[in-house]
């Protein structure tokens, strides 16, 4: 198959991953067929919408910052192009800025490490902020963080906006939908007569393909702005509390605070003490978020591989693995999606050779 050859992809998963994937394919002429119940209850509607790529840095794991890099590179072309218009006239982004601080004097040595990794590899990507600088910039949190790094170029997004207007633009362009679940991917692909079968099913993928994808639970809250409440944060607010992160999303109606994590298997129920965590932590940053109302706490299951680093790529002819996200599925989506269609096009995507999916694989 050349470049110039349209093929016929069934995408198995309608998470942030699999809508992606489908709407970069079907924008360039493929034949694309949605295989999946509603993304409603999976990962990609619980998160918070950041686009982590510097601030989440960490040693050991360049192959995670550099494959953030790159997607964030992507982002805003697929957002002009989803929406018809200049990214700065977006619905789906809710803001511009990252700050990352910490509480004790161990946070802030984390903060430190996430920087040193970041800079090593990315110089101008982050600043460094004084706390009077700090406050300047947002000056509703608190004064106890320390060790403060500004990223300018990270966004974030209305996650759950981003997944209804990439459905609608996957309807538009004529992609098929099927509600029905997958539980076998040659029969799907015998039966649908499709030249390529994209696994993107989040944890269940390891069914499907015999991938190493394992569920790590995560619980995030929503909290809506009152008419007494102070004003949120512009930017999205990162912070190490105590050793834990905790992370603080802007959307126009208030604010998402996440996450939790625990391994605890197939575990989707949201817990009283996951909430009063986040809560407590989240008070640390931004007291002002006790006047909030409590909207919603939900929980989703990530989808980690072994060295938390995504499965892209081939798995064998044909059979396409798309998963192993973790808690980066968002902001990884716009890397995923064009690493899909160079694969299907025959023209592989350089920054995706880290993602190989067979690299867990004795023979590999």
């Amino acid at each position: 198959m050349t470049a110039r050859n349209l093929a016929h992809v069934a995408v198995v998963g309608a998470g942030v991953i699999g809508l992606s994937t489908a709407f970069r394919l079907a924008r360039a002429g493929h034949r694309v067929s949605l295989h999946a119940p509603s993304a409603a209850t999976g990962p990609s509607w619980v998160a918070g919408g950041m686009f982590g790529a510097f601030t989440e840095a960490w040693p050991g794991e360049e192959t995670m910052l550099h494959l953030g890099a790159a997607s964030l590179e992507r982002w805003l072309p697929l957002l002009e192009d989803l929406e018809g218009a200049p990214a700065e006239r977006s619905r789906i982004l809710t803001g511009r800025g990252t700050v990352l601080a910490g509480v004790d004097a161990a946070d802030a040595a984390d903060v430190e490490s996430i920087a040193a990794t970041t800079e090593a590899h990315y110089p101008g990507a982050l600043r460094h902020v004084t706390r009077r600088e700090l406050r300047e910039l947002e000056p509703s949190l608190a004064p106890v963080l320390r060790g403060a790094v500004v990223c300018d170029d990270e966004w974030s997004v209305d996650n759950r906006l981003l997944l209804s207007e990439l459905g609608g633009a996957c309807r538009d362009l004529g992609v098929e939908r099927s509600l029905m679940p997958v539980t076998d991917v040659d029969e799907l692909r015998e039966g649908t007569g499709a030249d390529f079968v994209v696994v993107a099913a989040g944890a269940g993928s390891a069914e499907l393909i015999d991938v190493p994808v394992r569920e790590v639970k995560g619980e995030v809250l929503r909290v809506r702005k009152r008419g007494s409440s102070e004003s949120a944060p512009a930017r999205t607010i990162r912070a190490r509390v105590h050793g834990r992160p905790c992370y603080l999303v802007p959307r126009s109606w208030g604010l998402a605070v996440g996450a939790t994590e625990y391994e605890h298997g197939h575990d989707l129920e949201a817990t009283a003490g996951g909430a009063r965590t986040l809560l407590d932590d989240a008070a640390l940053v931004f007291p002002g978020i006790d006047d909030y109302a409590f909207a919603e706490v939900t929980a989703g299951l990530r989808p980690y591989s072994p060295d938390n680093a995504p499965m892209i790529g081939e798995v064998r002819e044909g059979i396409i693995a798309a998963c192993g996200h973790g808690r980066n599925g968002i902001l990884l989506a716009a890397v995923t999606a064009d690493a899909v269609k160079g694969i299907v096009e025959g023209e592989p995507l350089p920054e995706a050779a880290s993602a190989d999916p067979n690299r867990f694989r004795g023979d590999a």
